[in-house]
């Protein structure tokens, strides 16, 4: 079973989702580390898909302009 593509949206739900649960102690210390990594994660994602959008609209605009 091949997994979802996730999209920037719900990586940003994931990590305000996770924030929340740190910000309430809702977490235990070993869940804690995990999510932190977790998070981690999903930053380094938003970062990267930012970048390509960015990118992506960049060359959009170009061709336009020729």
């Amino acid at each position: 079973m091949a997994a979802k593509k996730m999209s920037y949206k719900e990586a940003v739900e994931e990590i305000d989702e996770i924030l929340e649960k740190i910000e309430n102690e809702e977490l235990d210390v070993d869940e804690l580390s995990e999510k932190v990594k977790r998070v981690s994660v999903l930053i380094k994602f938003c970062k990267e898909k930012l970048h390509t959008t960015q990118t992506e609209v960049e060359n959009i605009l170009k061709e336009m302009e020729e």
